[in-house]
């Protein structure tokens, strides 16, 4: 399918007529590369009759230019072949000549050959007008271009049409006897490039159905209307199995063929040295169109003159995009030059490109592209270049390009100095966000190389760019070696002080799993003055960390660890929130200590510095503020917090694993949220970072079994992870609310020995640390435990206690449950407004079963009385009414008279919908 070219069709039809009736002419179809020339021979040809018309056609070809008449032995030869004995004798008659030169060959041209093969044509298109075409004209063998420029001047009386092809640029085409030839012609017909239309009927007819106008468009665009780019281009899509969806234009705008790369090749391969060098230097410098023109023209070794000539031909060959841009045609083009380069050649240029750039004083990465491509070099500047470019491509977020640079750097740094320290350091850093193994083996590899102990603790704390990144046996080793060589903080005075200060925060944290190592890090901390510490950073980094073991342990006063860890914030910047790992460790150790309020001015700064900046916050500050929403009960804010974590794009980096997980699973903990429960749990324990959320995942499961209505293997699970937690030493009951679970469904389970005793466990551990969130739910979870009379005053104490809290959610949960207990009056009524507005401010999300009463003061908890509570308890745990009266040794009608009343009292039709209504208020009473 011929498209875009009905004029040129017309045009050589018309000559065709005219040559019948015997106005013979010469058309000259000429443009660029790849545009269609020879398809429209193809196109003439076919639409002829040969049975009224002789087609003689010759392809003329570069290898055969030195093959005297060849093109002329191709045109007779496609009529002769055909001709009876008779005919040719006919014709032949009085042209011994051409006989002579077509049967056996000739070197010489003389008049009478270029007569004898005239009168040949002349007695052929006697008997039929004669349609000639001639492709590639300017790779015709001389003694052809000769006659046929003879016969251009001698149409008459032939009635024959003369059709050639001319690439334009190519070297030929300035032959004189090219020349000569298409000066005779009448017409010189230029096909333009094809459509957008056409675009989108060729890569129906390639790929198989219509496309979409994205994909059309990006092919289009692509192969700038060249049909030889083009169906180059569909072939390679067709293979593949491409769709032409919009979705895929990206693979139309980069097609990968390697038939036109070698096409083009041979061409390139075909044209004058200048040219060559010309394409070559355009392909080393200008990668994207826009270089200096300076640069081009000293790689290729060529003038200003000799550089507008040569580009001015390789326009005219098609494989520029504009004469006055610097950009190849397609992306094919810039494939074959280098391809047409040996490797050695492609290397020299490379190298002249970085040392011209270089004395242009050009950005390093533009330099280092081209060192890049050079194995080694000879240049002393190498090295420096290729640690700015890495240092450039770090800063914009590629670590994993910074990583190359540096590693052809070494190649260049042989000698085993601080230099190729320095370069094993950088490459660590660049590698410690995507290959921690091969960061540890290249500071391993550098710490030799390095001449103090300060150079080696600075090398081996690039690993971890913070305080809380994981730190694996290895690494742990690295670290304590450099530590050890150090001499360690109290072994320093100035200088050395703050490396090992940083190192010592690495260790402990990495330590913190381990109980003893737990006990020993709040010892250091009561050993050390924190005014002196906040002043550095690896003073932060080391109390940070020790505040952070006191939070997790509850050991000490959360008074005090609240206060030395609002120190920090007071000197730690704002203006990185997200890398703020001191400030990660700070903000769970004020939730521990319920003293989270300290934290707002500083998350307030930080979001307002990168407000200024220009910036967008990352997934940790994200999660930092939620934790802080979730720390004060605010869970619609937490929840909506924690879902644009979630949702964030981009790689999910060690720090924000960890405080990703914290969030979610605290959450889930908090606000019984099934949904990110799940979300959490699809997680793999082993890739959660850090000590607190890996706990909080193991608790997660105490939440889904309860939910399930398994209360037996949900306590089983509480009491397991309890022990865990012991084990390692996380004894803080706001980090870690496992006994407030363990304690609800020992109760729910009818074991109060165990639940009172857990209660009573909770309580002292809540009092011994202090923090007003952990005594108050420990006071209300001891009402639950305790009988009526005592429960009312444990309830009244946790209210008032909750209230110096920040945490609003246990005070809704103590106003709530203090109400209920009272069960009617107006300090009961009171209460439960209290609740109410609580539980709207603190947006619970749990089934209103309960909170729909408070308004009234009915609940289940508030409405029924003991003994009908005892029963009810006892109904929909799945006895009988009789199996009820001997457990509780009353009368089967005595407890049929408290189920009616419990009935009527809640609402309800029978022990289905009561085991619901008592199952809501057992959960929401111990959440």
């Amino acid at each position: 399918m011929l498209l875009d070219r009905g004029a040129e069709l017309a045009v050589a039809r018309g000559a065709l007529r005219a040559a019948t009736e015997g106005r013979s002419s010469l058309l000259l179809v000429a443009g660029p590369l790849g545009i269609g020339r020879s398809a429209l021979l193809r196109e003439l040809s076919e639409r002829v009759d040969p049975k009224t018309v002789h087609v003689l056609r010759a392809n003329a070809a570069a290898g055969e230019r030195d093959f005297a008449f060849g093109v002329v032995r191709q045109l007779f030869d496609s009529v002769l072949t055909t001709a009876s004995g008779p005919a040719r004798e006919r014709w032949f008659a009085g042209a011994g000549a051409a006989r002579q030169v077509l049967d056996d060959g000739a070197d010489t041209l003389d008049e009478t050959i270029l007569r004898d093969l005239r009168s040949l044509l002349a007695e052929v298109s006697a008997t039929a007008p004669l349609l000639v075409l001639v492709d590639d004209l300017q790779w015709a063998d001389a003694w052809s271009l000769r006659w046929l420029a003879h016969i251009g001047l001698r149409l008459e009386g032939l009635r024959m049409l003369l059709v050639c092809t001319l690439r334009d640029g190519d070297p030929g085409a300035g032959d004189p006897l090219v020349e000569e030839v298409a000066a005779a012609s009448a017409h010189v017909l230029r096909p333009a490039p094809l459509s957008l239309a056409a675009t989108g009927e060729l890569v129906r007819e390639h790929l198989g159905r219509p496309a979409d106008k994205e994909f059309v468009r990006a092919c289009h665009e692509t192969s700038r209307g060249n049909p030889l780019f083009l169906l180059s281009g569909l072939s390679e899509l067709f293979m593949t199995g491409c769709r032409p969806l919009a979705r895929n234009a990206h693979l139309a705008r980069s097609p990968r063929s390697a038939r036109l790369r070698d096409r083009i090749t041979s061409c390139l391969l075909m044209q004058p040295q200048p040219v060559r060098d010309a394409a070559a230097g355009l392909a080393i410098a200008a990668p994207d169109g826009q270089q200096d023109c300076r640069l081009v023209g000293r790689l290729a070794g060529l003038d200003d003159v000799g550089l507008a000539t040569a580009l001015r031909a390789l326009h005219r060959l098609g494989l520029l995009a504009e004469a006055d841009r610097w950009r190849f045609a397609h992306p094919a083009v810039r494939e074959a030059v280098e391809c047409s380069l040996s490797s050695a050649e492609l290397q020299r240029r490379h190298e002249a490109a970085a040392a011209i750039l270089y004395e242009y004083g050009r950005p390093a990465e533009e330099v280092a592209a081209h060192l890049m491509e050079v194995p080694t070099s000879k240049h002393s500047w190498s090295v420096p270049v290729l640690r700015s470019a890495a240092d450039a491509a770090s800063h914009r977020g590629a670590p994993e390009l910074a990583a190359r640079y540096l590693q052809r750097a070494l190649l260049d740094a042989v000698e085993q100095d601080r230099t190729r320290a320095r370069l094993l350091v950088e490459l660590a850093a660049a590698e410690g966000s995507f290959d921690s193994s091969a960061a540890e083996r290249h500071i391993a590899q550098a710490l030799p190389l390095l001449p103090t102990a300060r150079d080696r603790a600075t090398a081996a704390l690039r690993l971890s760019p913070c305080v809380t990144a994981h730190l694996n046996p290895a690494r742990i080793d690295l670290f304590r070696r450099a530590a050890e060589d150090l001499g360690g903080p109290d072994a320093q005075e100035g200088a050395g002080l703050e490396e090992a200060r940083r190192l010592e925060a690495r260790l402990r944290y990495a330590g913190l799993c381990d109980d003893a190592q737990l006990k020993d890090a709040v010892a250091r901390l009561r050993a050390l003055e924190p005014t002196g510490l906040v002043r550095s950073r690896g003073g932060r980094e080391l109390l940070a960390v020790l505040l952070y073991a006191s939070a997790l342990g509850a050991d000490g006063e959360a008074a005090e660890v609240a206060r030395q860890a609002r120190g920090i914030l007071e000197w730690e910047p704002a203006t990185a929130p997200g890398h703020g790992s001191v400030v990660h460790l700070v903000l769970l150790t004020l939730v521990g200590a319920d003293s989270i309020q300290a934290a707002e001015p500083w998350l307030n700064a930080a979001r307002q510095s990168a407000g200024r900046d220009g910036g967008s916050l990352g997934a940790v500050p994200h999660a930092q503020r939620e934790l802080f929403q979730l720390a004060l009960g605010r869970l619609p804010q937490a929840r909506e917090g924690a879902q644009r974590v979630v949702d964030l794009d981009g790689a999910v980096s060690e720090e924000r694993h960890c405080l990703y997980a914290a969030v979610l699973a605290a959450l889930t903990l908090s606000a019984r949220d099934a949904q990110s429960g799940r979300r959490m749990t699809t997680e793999e324990p082993g890739q959660l970072l850090g000590p607190v959320p890996a706990a909080l995942l193991s608790l997660l499961q105490i939440s889904q079994q309860a939910r399930a209505g398994d209360a037996a293997a949900a306590l089983d699970t509480a009491m397991h992870c309890g022990r865990q937690l012991e084990c390692a030493g996380w004894r803080n009951p706001v980090l870690f609310p496992w006994r407030p679970w363990a304690i609800s469904l020992s109760h729910r389970l009818g074991d109060h020995h165990i639940a009172r005793a857990l209660a009573a466990e909770e309580y002292s551990r809540a009092r011994e640390w202090g923090a007003p969130v952990a005594i108050g739910r420990a006071l209300r979870l001891q009402a639950l435990t305790e009988g009526a009379g005592a429960s009312v005053d444990l309830l009244r104490e946790a209210v008032e206690t909750l209230r110096r809290s920040v945490n609003e959610l246990e005070l809704f949960k103590a106003v709530r449950d203090l109400g209920q207990t009272l069960g009617s009056g107006a300090e009961a009524d009171r209460l439960l407004r209290e609740a109410g507005e609580l539980a709207k401010s603190c947006g619970v999300p749990w089934v209103p079963a309960v909170v729909a009463r408070m308004a009234s003061a009915r609940t289940a908890a508030a409405v029924l009385t003991r003994a009908e509570r005892r029963v009810a308890a006892l109904a929909v745990s799945g006895l009988t009414n009789r199996e009820i009266a001997t457990e509780l040794q009353v009368s089967a009608r005595a407890v049929e008279k408290h189920l009616t009343n419990s009935y009527r009292k809640l609402g309800v039709s029978g022990r289905r919908q009561l085991a619901a209504v008592l199952h809501d208020t057992h959960a929401h009473a111990s959440c």
